[in-house]
């Protein structure tokens, strides 16, 4: 088939294959502007499957935008903890602000306004814009660009100026404009469940006759990435000073990974430091001999663009420490406090 009558034909093939029960969430078919904002921020960078109870969780603590500009962040990070990529919580409580402050509490019908809202980038604004008001905007995820790349035969790296402005313009042309939600929707459905990354069902998929991939046996080779983002190694040396039922922790005021949450005192470096350096770094803070007991995951901590190798040194103080910045805490009261997930387990394990 013609590149240009599969292009005008598109939607209708992808519209007849689209099953709104066959792929059940709690966010699906949702008209209420501010649950799928809620829902569209939880599932960037996370699996629907981890989603899906965060989402119900959210929701019930935080039922419109009032409850979520009302509440103290600290509770905020505290339900988004085992998420990861806390920004994505700090940026939500600070786009309900802006709702309250400046729209009453209501989503503007503007995509430009949407998209001006903190912790809305333009698939958030699409998706809003699409699925609570039917406006005819494309959204333009992995998914997406994996279906057109594939089904076209696109081998421009996704990843570059060039790229995105080409994935974005044949997103708009192929976006069926009267029922804009609906399509976008089918086309995240039909990328999560059919054109996957790894292992794509080509022989249910309803485009295997046009696609240029699937005929050119390229379907592992698109899309194209052009970087390799190369992860920055960092080691976390935590020092847990305990003293009888009490754990001194500190507060993250940095602009870092994990702002806003708490943790036990950090001696961050590049490379890993030896058992008898760490044990001369407290003996000279306490100015006497110690002794520890160690615990280090048995993975680094993946993020975005960072491995975190995670290392506890766990001191038993017959008195309180005093550093600046640190409070001491009962473990009962540390784990009402917003913390990064592996220091969770950690407390867990005590």
């Amino acid at each position: 088939m013609a590149e240009a009558l599969l292009k005008s034909i598109f939607k209708k093939i992808l519209l007849d294959w689209y099953d709104p029960a066959a792929r059940p969430m709690p966010w699906k078919d949702e008209k209420n502007p501010y649950k799928i904002w809620i829902s569209e921020v939880i599932l960037q960078q996370t699996r629907v499957e981890q989603g899906w109870e965060y989402y119900k969780r959210f929701i019930d603590k935080f039922p419109d935008v009032f409850s979520l500009a009302n509440a103290p962040i600290e509770d905020v990070l505290k339900l988004w903890q085992g998420l990861g990529y806390y920004s994505r919580a700090r940026n939500l409580h600070k786009g309900a602000h802006q709702l309250v402050s400046n729209y009453d509490g209501e989503m503007p019908r503007s995509f430009n306004e949407i998209l001006a809202l903190s912790s809305v980038g333009p698939y958030t604004a699409a998706a809003i814009a699409s699925f609570a008001y039917n406006m005819p905007h494309a959204v333009v995820d992995g998914n997406v660009i994996r279906i057109i790349s594939r089904i076209f035969g696109i081998d421009t790296p996704f990843d570059t100026s060039v790229g995105q402005k080409l994935f974005k313009q044949l997103a708009d042309e192929l976006l069926d404009r009267q029922q804009a939600g609906r399509y976008n929707q089918a086309i995240m459905d039909f990328g999560a469940t059919v054109c996957t990354p790894s292992n794509p069902k080509c022989a249910e998929c309803p485009f295997s006759q046009d696609c240029v991939a699937f005929l050119s046996g390229k379907t592992s080779e698109l899309p194209v990435k052009s970087k390799k983002i190369k992860k920055r190694e960092r080691h976390f040396n935590y020092f847990v000073f305990q003293h009888q039922d009490e754990f001194l922790v500190f507060q993250r005021d940095t602009k870092d990974v994990y702002s806003g949450m708490y943790e036990f005192y950090l001696w961050e470096h590049e490379t890993i430091i030896s058992d008898d350096i760490i044990k001369l770094k407290i003996e000279d803070m306490l100015n006497k001999p110690v002794s520890f007991t160690k615990f280090s995951l048995n993975k680094p901590h993946i993020l975005t663009h960072q491995r975190l190798f995670i290392h506890f040194f766990q001191f038993n103080l017959n008195h309180k420490l005093s550093l600046e910045g640190g409070s001491w805490r009962t473990l009962g009261n540390l784990k009402k406090l917003p913390v990064p997930k592996f220091i969770h387990d950690y407390m867990e394990r005590l």
